[in-house]
């Protein structure tokens, strides 16, 4: 079969019929197109690549569901379409988890026990982007990446020590710069 010149529909019924070559044809085909999709919407590569072959998997795992073999690209970019907005999901729930998380334990540092939430939240970015660039990497690395003290060590160049007392010094800074912001700011300084 002389896939360089057969057509889209003729390759995905071949492919529905259990011939493996016309559907690495039809990769070969259309992963260009699948991975330009991704990466202009996410602008890292490895995250498209990586999306790029889940694509592909989709597409093989459902191909004998496929009823129009004459829309292929279509079908491929709708499937990108999709994997693209869970894994946006999956990043923006990391995301969110990493910061509840540091809300609540800078909650916990100031005492608030009714809990400003929302307010720490609006105001962390502000508060982050204050902190020195060392400080901003290491909260970010303990909790966005889920690093030991000794791993994010490693990356900064710094001991266990150094690296636990520039987090508890980031957490204090940022305790006392949403303490400011917040309504209960005059408790908390």
């Amino acid at each position: 079969m002389a896939t360089d010149v057969t057509p889209d529909d003729e390759l995905i019924r071949s492919a529905q019929g259990g011939e493996r070559g016309a559907f690495a044809a039809l990769v070969e085909r259309h992963q260009g197109v699948v991975f330009g999709y991704l990466l202009a919407r996410l602008g890292d590569r490895a995250n498209a690549e990586d999306l790029c072959q889940e694509v592909f998997v989709r597409c093989y795992s459902a191909r004998g569901e496929f009823d129009s073999p004459e829309r292929v690209r279509p079908w491929l970019i709708g499937i990108a379409r999709n994997v693209l907005r869970e894994h946006v999901r999956r990043t923006k729930r990391r995301k969110e988890v990493a910061w509840t998380e540091l809300c609540l334990e800078l909650e916990s540092l100031s005492g608030d026990a009714q809990g400003r939430y929302a307010e720490a939240a609006e105001n962390l970015p502000g508060c982050l982007e204050a902190l020195g660039p060392s400080a901003r990497e290491a909260l970010e690395l303990h909790y966005r990446s889920s690093l030991k003290l000794a791993e994010i060590g490693l990356r900064l160049r710094r001991s266990e020590g150094a690296v636990k007392l520039l987090m508890f010094r980031a957490r204090q800074a940022l305790r006392m710069c949403l303490g400011g912001k917040t309504r209960s700011g005059e408790d908390a300084v």
